[in-house]
């Protein structure tokens, strides 16, 4: 079986801002839910049986505690904000398990149930479904592979190294080195896309690069000028690699199993009036009489 977890939060913001407003009859904006269950019925219409799907409920995580800087909820329009519970809500009724995240964020749900589902030998291959570079961290050769949608693009172990020149297990020090304006820490001085992933190519790990640039390899010695802003700010450094990496022994869930999709729950009747999506039903009873 193939398994599809997705990222329930990029999935509603894209929406939020690709398709044209709608408005519930209480008012209510709900054109991004809409948007996300017509992707996910897509989904499900391409022959996946496997899916889970992981938001973000709260902006905020323990991230936050750790670096004050860290991305917060400020600035996210309140109309998107709305209409998270609503979604999870719905994926609940259209048959989808959904982690609604509060403690930790949607991408370490998403890590800990691609590591779960790639321990179960029955699973022949894990697709995260998310452009987001942060879940590149998680992807095993082709077991656990990203999946991007939209582009039609699937990234195995392979890509990650031709898109960003580090290996899977290096993503998070990668970030810490570059920085990473969309979680809003800034990375260290100096320090690039290239060049951190020169020097992460040849040293794999922060912890592993030698603090004297005398010590480093002939192949990176070009990025030697660099050294000292890393043994100045080794500390930070760490800490961003700490913010970078995701939780994946979270326990999301049980067993695969747990993911297959059997059909809706009765309760999408009354999400379908809610979203004033008549057409939603018939579409996901199709769906479900194929399956049976």
């Amino acid at each position: 079986m193939r398994v599809h977890v997705v990222d329930g939060t990029y999935e509603l913001f894209r929406h939020y801002f690709a398709v044209p407003s709608v408005t519930a009859p209480d008012g209510v904006e709900v054109a991004a839910v809409r948007g996300v269950l017509g992707s996910m019925l897509y989904l499900l219409e391409g022959g996946a049986t496997h899916i889970g799907v992981a938001t973000d409920h709260v902006i905020e995580s323990f991230r936050n505690d750790l670096y004050p800087g860290y991305k917060t909820g400020a600035g996210v329009a309140p109309e998107l904000m709305t209409q998270f519970p609503i979604l999870e809500e719905a994926l609940e009724a259209l048959g989808i398990v959904v982690w609604a995240m509060e403690e930790y964020e949607a991408d370490d749900g998403l890590a800990s149930a691609a590591a779960i589902a790639a321990a179960d030998a029955d699973t022949e291959q894990v697709l995260i479904c998310t452009p987001d570079k942060d879940l590149a961290q998680c992807v095993v050769g082709d077991r656990i592979v990203q999946f991007d949608r939209r582009a039609n693009k699937v990234r195995n172990e392979e890509g990650v190294i031709e898109k960003f020149g580090v290996r899977p297990a290096s993503i998070p020090d990668y970030l810490a080195l570059m920085g990473d304006s969309a979680d809003g820490f800034p990375g260290l001085r100096g320090w690039g896309a290239k060049s951190a992933a020169a020097v992460l190519f040849r040293y794999d790990h922060l912890e592993a690069i030698p603090a004297s640039a005398d010590d480093w390899d002939v192949s990176v010695r070009g990025a030697a000028g660099l050294s000292a802003t890393l043994v100045a700010e080794r500390e930070q450094a760490l800490l961003f690699k700490d913010l970078a990496t995701l939780r994946s022994d979270l326990p999301v869930l049980g067993s695969t199993e747990e993911l297959r999709w059997t059909g809706p729950a009765p309760e999408l009747q009354r999400i379908a009036d809610r979203l004033a999506w008549p057409a939603l039903i018939p579409r996901a009873e199709a769906l479900a009489a194929q399956r049976s």
